[in-house]
């Protein structure tokens, strides 16, 4: 019964974080139309920044000294650019499917982890991997006149993310979680700083609001998510991250009135379906690589 409680807690955890991701997706998406995607950007890791303060007074700045500057660096890059790519794919492309294309991380992981790390790619990944490829395809519908190339900006968020799950699984070795966030947060801040030089626009009061509740939406979310892997195996409570999705969908039907074809529709299923694979073979190890990567 406990373990029955648990598994209930840790899915409805996950959840509630899917859906605060997808708010959150959507006010970005809205932003996008008033602001540069490189100030929504900065605002969401400033944001990210700012919510982890408490907890670095807490333990004390000593706890931040690293010996792998560099690898902090190579994952702080990575997940910068996944973040601009999937802000820019929000912006240009329904919601959904921008959200489906940035999920597609867990087929690109096995590829680089074997290339970096020399990983063998299991054999029952590779059933997964392909049937998540031929959901891609059938979403970027390559050769027909429906394709959109801002779809493979959606893609290489997803490769990005990849990326950067990777080095956090060379980061894990010696590094602790509160350091790899930190260091994380601190490089996306600086970085996406760099751009508002040339790309500032002062925003009114009420985009104020809403860039702040973006960054409170997303440290909220991140916190569910961390929370329902506390109670139940990541392969278990794992495949709910793909309601983000569903979610995505409802709110791009309701707000902006978008419908996917049947193809993408194929495909968002496809996808999920892969991922959902790759998730249950992986186990414990890639899901927790995806709670630092977000």
């Amino acid at each position: 019964m406990a373990h029955a409680d648990n598994l209930r807690r840790g899915a409805l955890l996950m959840l509630a974080s899917g859906l605060l991701f997808s708010v959150m997706g959507a006010l970005v998406k809205y932003m996008s139309a008033h602001l540069p995607n490189e100030m929504v950007v900065f605002f969401r890791s400033v944001m990210g920044l700012l919510a982890l303060l408490p907890w670095v007074l807490h333990r004390g700045v000593g706890h931040l000294k690293t010996k792998n500057l560099r690898g902090h660096l190579w994952r702080g890059l990575a997940g910068v650019a996944a973040m601009y790519c999937y802000f820019y794919a929000i912006a240009h492309l329904p919601l959904a499917e921008a959200t489906l294309l940035n999920y597609s991380t867990p087929l690109f992981v096995p590829f680089i982890a074997a290339a970096w790390l020399g990983e063998k790619i299991p054999r029952k990944i590779w059933a997964a991997i392909i049937t998540g490829f031929i959901g891609i395809l059938l979403i970027l519908k390559p050769g027909l006149d429906l394709f959109t190339p801002v779809s493979l900006i959606g893609v290489a968020s997803g490769l990005f993310a990849a990326l950067a799950m990777v080095s956090i699984r060379r980061l894990t070795h010696t590094e602790p979680t509160l350091r790899i966030v930190f260091y994380f947060s601190l490089v996306c801040t600086a970085v996406s700083a760099v751009p508002l030089a040339w790309r500032w626009q002062t925003p009114d009061p009420a985009l104020w609001t809403l860039l702040i509740l973006m960054g409170a939406l997303a440290s909220l979310a991140q916190l569910l998510l961390t929370r329902a892997y506390s109670h139940a195996p990541a392969a278990q409570v794992g495949p709910f991250t793909y309601a983000t999705v569903v979610f995505a969908a409802a709110i791009g039907w309701m707000f902006w009135g978008e419908i996917p074809d049947l193809l993408s529709f194929g495909g968002t299923a496809l996808v999920c379906l892969a991922g959902i694979m790759t998730i249950r073979f992986a186990g414990q190890r890639l899901l927790s690589e995806a709670r630092l990567a977000k």
